[in-house]
């Protein structure tokens, strides 16, 4: 099954589909994963709606680059990943600010996302440091320049 990709946003030039599931299967088959997992969802939004679960959830109340959610649910015959919900808005703004192709700022908050998912975290710098560098391993495989350099 491929992932479940949901175009919720007016902002801007939205990706192909294809590219979308292409980055989410890399950063997969990077972790060691099925590159078809059933139940990730990549939700592509405007900022009102990130804003909204930005402020539940993270007590911010501004629009985020990308936010993930873990699924906390067991399903019998299923592997539930969660969802990434990525704020066109901002990733166009900072892409123009970063002087970056959007894609290639897309292609990184796909994948950030992703290893959001599966516990990886910058809030340390030890951490900080292993999710970047699998960040960087990632992106160099789809062409896109290491969006920390």
């Amino acid at each position: 099954m491929p992932v479940d990709v949901q175009l919720a946003s007016t902002a801007g030039q939205l990706p192909e589909l294809s590219a979308i599931q292409r980055w989410a299967d890399l950063a997969l088959e990077e972790l060691g994963e099925d590159p078809e997992p059933p139940d990730l969802c990549i939700r592509l939004v405007d900022a009102a709606e990130s804003q909204t679960l930005n402020s539940r959830f993270r007590g911010q109340e501004k629009p985020t680059n990308v936010l993930s959610f873990p699924a906390d649910v067991h399903i019998p015959g299923r592997r539930t990943l969660g969802d990434v919900v990525i704020c066109m808005p901002v990733v166009v703004g900072e892409a123009a600010r970063q002087q970056k192709a959007v894609d290639d700022h897309l292609a990184h908050m796909v994948v950030h996302g992703v290893l959001h998912l599966f516990g990886y975290d910058h809030q340390k710098d030890d951490e900080a440091q292993r999710m970047e560098g699998l960040e960087q391993q990632i992106l160099r495989q789809l062409g896109v320049a290491d969006p920390y350099g």
